[in-house]
């Protein structure tokens, strides 16, 4: 019953919220509906996995002894660029380190989307010491966003509109999903399942991602911009980032300005947060595991993507072991949370 009641609670304050109505005033002393919005919304983020189930604490470090390994494509590119990963791991660091401003940020940020600036700087750490290098300042990125904004940017395929490709009767059952993350999500599953690799009225689609094939047209299968993001996922997390945040919501017509915010520092920040936000609320729902006290893993899956999948995939494999009577395996890092949590104390000095 109590559980019910929650439930109605915040379906009201979620109704409330969207349609941007005043909230009632026995909540709040004072009318700030922005502050009000700002925190209703983190309270429904996790309100609905307190009573779930019961939740395991993941400690703190690292589950493997040594690193997991490298993909060799990080490791060609690092050494095509004359680079190391600990040259690059340490001009990450000083980016934190000489930008207090972007410090700040960083924690402004962490308090709207209820995680400790941590997480974002493990995420944002690990993407530039394995993907792209950083940038000497802030401001490089500012200059860089304002350069893409001269592109000529469609979300397309071999002549053929993301418009067009998702008005395909394959992604009707996408259509009811009304929030960004689901829709999203539902259409990168139709397009594993039905066109990935396959050809299909006469047009052959590539072996690659959803991501990849329609919404890079700059540089296929990379990522941008300060927080290393691909356009599919701020397009995902839009409309958590526009409750919380208040930003206009993505519409993937306008790939000029999706481009624009993934590319814009400021703008870009709370995207990185929305995504480790929705990391430790998909474990904690699915899987039974409170994973924020441990930024290796949720470093591990800004960089892997799919949180509810793979805690999905996480949890049928721990009743199975229930079932054999073995105990349950705990998220992992991959080399990347590996670094994360090896370099932690280092890390916890920029906040």
């Amino acid at each position: 019953m109590v559980f019910r009641a929650s439930l109605s609670f915040l379906l009201f304050f979620s109704l409330t919220i969207s349609k941007k109505k005043p909230l009632p005033d026995f909540l709040f002393a004072e009318r700030d509906n922005d502050m009000r919005r700002a925190i209703l919304a983190v309270f429904m983020l996790t309100a609905l996995t307190s009573t779930a189930m019961a939740v395991t604490v993941v400690p703190e470090g690292n589950r493997f002894e040594k690193q997991p390994h490298v993909p060799g494509a990080s490791t060609r590119r690092t050494q095509a660029g004359g680079s190391s990963f600990e040259a690059k791991y340490r001009k990450a660091y000083r980016l934190f380190e000489k930008d207090k401003e972007l410090v700040s940020k960083v924690r402004s940020v962490a308090r709207s989307y209820g995680i400790d600036p941590i997480h974002i700087v493990g995420a944002i750490v690990g993407e530039h010491t394995y993907n792209v290098d950083a940038y000497d300042r802030l401001q490089t990125y500012y200059v860089k966003a304002a350069a893409y904004l001269t592109n000529t940017i469609n979300f397309s395929y071999a002549g053929e509109s993301a418009e067009t490709f998702l008005q395909r009767p394959q992604f009707s059952k996408c259509d009811p999903k009304e929030d960004s993350y689901d829709l999203w999500t539902c259409r990168e599953q139709v397009w594993n399942s039905a066109f990935k690799g396959k050809s299909v009225d006469g047009k052959k689609f590539p072996n690659d991602r959803f991501s990849a094939t329609f919404f890079q047209p700059l540089y296929a299968g990379q990522t941008f911009g300060l927080g290393q993001m691909n356009p599919l996922t701020a397009l995902q997390m839009s409309d958590m980032v526009s409750a919380i945040s208040g930003y206009p919501k993505l519409d993937y017509r306008e790939p000029q300005k999706v481009y624009e915010t993934i590319m814009d520092p400021d703008r870009t920040l709370p995207y990185v947060a929305a995504v480790l936000r929705k990391s430790i609320d998909a474990y904690k729902a699915i899987a039974g595991f409170d994973i924020s006290k441990n930024p290796g893993i949720t470093s591990t899956l800004y960089n892997v993507g799919n949180p509810e999948a793979r805690a999905r995939a996480l949890a049928h494999e721990n009743q199975e072991r229930k079932e054999r009577g073995e105990a349950p395996r705990l998220p992992e890092e991959n080399y990347y949370g590996w670094l994360v949590n090896d370099r932690i104390a280092e890390l916890e000095k920029l906040l």
